[in-house]
């Protein structure tokens, strides 16, 4: 063979194998697989991944999100990844630097901080590139604090959920932009849709919580966590029960079991609240839990980047009012970044007890054909820019490259 031709059979064999024409063996590492913002996009991912002919691998410590990854067609492999023993990360890293070696894979994505010290470690012992997720801005109350949230920015690419997560990492990092990519969350448009949900559904979820016919339900997102801002609801409420509005409730969903959940439950018997605040178990049918409400309120006080709660409840038609990090402009459109006619919900400054009343207030005020408006122009929102297809081919492209860019780093 010339050397013309054995250089075109190289380049045609190079080509072929090449990640863009060739499955991926991509490991998926997130500290447990139960129902936070992280487990979910891990378990997103995973499905992306595997419907594309892609080969995930996920390691976790379990949960009760197994299930879903067995059904994904993922490989599974159970370790202790949530562990913060430095003793214990290492370990991992050891034992994560086999199984990338053993599968030969091609890209690690990290969701969570204590999965991406051991990722990031067997990423620099492998050398095969390493991706880390945000879904959510972390507090840092001291240097460790933030030495142990700086793990995150170390990937080859920062996936960040939102814009507003993207300058967050970049202003407080000093990460370089090229650096971070933004993909937000998905929806399943089809699953969260209005027409979908029979009267049924949706009586039985109101029944569940106890309310009328005429009931407004105020439906809080996220569990009971301080961050979450469940206690500027309960203020919002004493504020709104004192202006003799009547016939509301304002439902927690979450099994109320922390501390913070005690603290709460406190602040609620000190602002005689009792009767329009319930604690509720989380309902499986999440699609008539937003069609069962009059509003979703997230109240977070740290920066959420893309809570998927926000984009199912705009999907299924309810109206939103969010803090100023609960959700970006780029996931609520709201003024005064948009014109009335355009918003999809409204926000108030974070921490704002006060002004979260009068958002309320205001939305209650509302004609029911102006707040079906509202609702019908976020559901158009998410279809135009949260659908699991156009998420999937970010994240495909985005992996492809990583892989590429790795490939040739280990030649």
């Amino acid at each position: 063979m010339s050397i013309r031709s054995a250089a075109g059979a190289r380049s045609e064999e190079s080509e072929l194998s090449s990640p863009a024409n060739r499955s991926l063996a991509v490991l998926i590492v997130v500290p447990t697989l139960d129902s936070g913002a992280a487990e979910t996009g891990a378990v997103e991912l995973v499905r992306i991944l595997a419907n594309a002919g892609h080969r995930p691998i996920m390691v976790a410590r379990g949960g009760r999100m197994e299930s879903e990854i067995a059904a994904a067609g993922a490989q599974f492999i159970r370790l202790d990844v949530a562990s913060k023993n430095p003793f214990v990360i290492l370990r991992n890293a050891v034992l994560l630097a086999r199984l990338i070696r053993a599968e030969r894979c091609d890209v690690i994505h990290a969701h969570g901080r204590a999965p991406a010290w051991s990722a990031y470690i067997a990423s620099r012992v492998t050398r095969v590139p390493l991706l880390t997720s945000w879904y959510k801005g972390f507090r840092e109350q001291n240097v460790f604090k933030r030495l142990y949230n700086g793990i995150m920015t170390l990937g080859y690419r920062v996936v960040a959920a939102s814009d507003e997560l993207a300058e967050l990492i970049h202003d407080r990092y000093g990460t370089p932009w090229d650096r971070i990519v933004v993909v937000p969350a998905s929806v399943d448009v089809e699953k969260f849709d209005p027409a979908a949900v029979s009267p049924e559904r949706i009586e039985a979820v109101r029944h569940a919580w106890g309310a009328g016919p005429e009931t407004k339900v105020i439906l809080v997102l996220g569990r009971m966590l301080r961050r979450k801002g469940h206690h500027l609801v309960v203020l919002a409420a004493q504020r709104l029960k004192a202006m003799g509005l009547q016939n509301f409730i304002c439902i927690f969903e979450d099994r109320g079991n922390t501390r913070y959940a005690g603290e709460l439950w406190d602040l609620v018997l000190a602002t005689n609240t009792a009767d329009i605040v319930r604690v509720a178990v989380p309902a499986e049918d999440r699609p008539a839990v937003y069609a069962a409400a009059a509003v979703a309120v997230s109240a977070a006080t740290q920066p959420e980047g893309v809570q998927r709660a926000v984009l199912e409840a705009q999907a299924m038609k309810c109206p939103i009012l969010v803090s100023d990090l609960g959700a970006g402009p780029e996931v609520v459109l709201a003024p005064p970044s948009v014109p009335e006619e355009r918003m999809t919900g409204l926000r108030f400054s974070t921490g704002d007890d006060a002004a979260l009343a009068a958002g309320l207030i205001r939305l209650f005020s509302m004609p029911d054909p102006v707040q079906r408006a509202i609702g019908a122009r976020g559901r158009e929102w998410v279809m135009a820019q949260f659908t699991p297809d156009l998420v999937a081919e970010r994240m495909l492209r985005l992996y492809a490259d990583v892989a590429r860019d790795g490939t040739s780093r280990r030649v």
